[in-house]
C-alpha cells in the first residue's frame, strides 16, 4: 500500500500531463473553431467545432462554457500573436522594414476575423472590452518600432502610435470580396509615408 508521501509524489506527476492534454484541447478547439466559423459562419452548432477538434462537447464547454467565450479567445489567441510578431521583426530586420512588415501583417489579422464580424458587431456586452484590449496590446509595441524606426532615421520622428494604429487597421480591412491585395498596398503606401525624403529645391 501506498503512503500519504508516495501517493503525493505519483499525484504531482500527473498534473503536467494533465496540463498538457488540457492545452492541446484548448488549441484544438480554437483551430476548429476558426475553420468552421469560416465555412458555416459564426452561428455553426457547437457540437460541429468539438467534432473537428477530436474532443467531446463536454470538453468544450468546459473550456468555454458561453459562444462568446470561445469567440473572444480566438481573438485575443491572434491579438497576442500579432503584438508577439512586432520583437520578432525588430530582431530579423532593420527598423523601418519590421514597422513596414508588422503594419502589414494588420491586414492578415483582420481579414481572419471576417467570419466572426456577425458576433463582434452584433451588440452583445460580452465583447465590449475587445477594442480596448486590442488596442492596449498594440499601441505600445507600435510605440516601440516607431521609436526604433525613427532613432535610425529611417522615418519622421513625430508619428503617434495611436493616430497611425487607427489609420492601419481601417485601411487593412479587406474589400467586399475578400480580396486583400488592395488593403496590403494601402498600408503599405501609409506606412511608406513615414519614411523621410529630402525636401524639393525650391
Amino acid at each position: 500500500m501506498k503512503s500519504d508521501e508516495q501517493k503525493n509524489e505519483s499525484s504531482s506527476a500527473t498534473r503536467p500531463a494533465v496540463r498538457a492534454d488540457a492545452r492541446r484541447n484548448f488549441d484544438a478547439l480554437l483551430q476548429a473553431a476558426m475553420a468552421v466559423f469560416s465555412e458555416l459562419g459564426v452561428d455553426a452548432p457547437m457540437r460541429t467545432i468539438a467534432d473537428r477538434a477530436g474532443v467531446g462537447v463536454g470538453t468544450l464547454y468546459r473550456h468555454f462554457p458561453e459562444r462568446s467565450d470561445l469567440i473572444k479567445a480566438l481573438i485575443k489567441r491572434d491579438v497576442l500573436a500579432q503584438a508577439d510578431a512586432a520583437a520578432a521583426y525588430a530582431e530579423e530586420l532593420e527598423p523601418a522594414e519590421a514597422l513596414a512588415k508588422w503594419m502589414t501583417r494588420l491586414v492578415d489579422f483582420i481579414s481572419t476575423k471576417k467570419a466572426l464580424g456577425p458576433a463582434l458587431h452584433s451588440g452583445d456586452p460580452a465583447y465590449q472590452a475587445l477594442p480596448e484590449f486590442v488596442l492596449g496590446q498594440f499601441t505600445p509595441v507600435l510605440r516601440r518600432l516607431l521609436d526604433a524606426a525613427a532613432a535610425s532615421g529611417a522615418i519622421r520622428n513625430d508619428v503617434n502610435a495611436s493616430d497611425l494604429l487607427n489609420a492601419g487597421l481601417r485601411l487593412a480591412t479587406p474589400s467586399s470580396d475578400g480580396d486583400t491585395e488592395q488593403a496590403r498596398r494601402m498600408v503599405s503606401l501609409l506606412t511608406d509615408g513615414l519614411r523621410h525624403r529630402p525636401n524639393p529645391k525650391s
